[in-house]
């Protein structure tokens, strides 16, 4: 339960900042879609029942500052079992925000909300973190992430991979 209420607050921090945002300071450079994939490989409780990850990220920011930006965050993360085990995946529902340095380098950032997860059973998803660091430019993003979702019944799902995004302008 305490998870839930932090992802709301989360949600609810995001949505009054948006509020605050008028359409018209929406432009092509402070605002975009990333398109990206991932891969990784699985940790803790995962790595008992899934081998591999390949994920899909999808993200629309928008620049608060030229340094600074926030935004939403979904995707899916698809895990392979193995030894007999059926894949399973995650879906986020997530707040992202990222520090950019520099106009191009070096980047840090964290998507925080709720991971559903697919075909697990008696288990619906929990607190999914992301934290991330890579190098930008004004059209891609690569970066190396440590993905965790603390799912029901504690079973952590954690990967360690790496991805890269594609930045398309409004």
């Amino acid at each position: 339960m305490k998870k839930l209420v932090l992802v709301f607050a989360m949600f609810v921090g995001l949505s009054t900042f948006a509020q605050e945002v008028k359409v018209k300071d929406i432009t092509s450079k402070n605002s975009w879609l990333k398109l990206g994939l991932n891969a990784g490989v699985p940790m803790g409780d995962a790595d008992d029942f899934a081998s591999f990850a390949l994920g899909l990220d999808v993200k629309g920011q928008f620049l608060v500052t030229p340094n600074f930006g926030i935004g939403l965050a979904t995707g899916y993360s698809h895990l392979f079992g193995k030894d007999g085990a059926d894949d399973f995946g995650i879906i986020p529902a997530a707040g992202f925000a990222r520090y950019y340095f520099q106009k191009t380098g070096l980047f840090i950032g964290a998507d925080l909300g709720y991971g559903f997860l697919m075909n697990v059973e008696n288990n619906e998803g929990g607190l999914y973190v992301n934290p991330q660091i890579g190098y930008h430019n004004e059209d891609w993003n690569i970066f190396a992430f440590y993905q965790n979702t603390f799912a029901e019944n504690d079973f952590d799902i954690r990967v360690l991979g790496i991805g890269a995004t594609y930045n398309l302008r409004f």
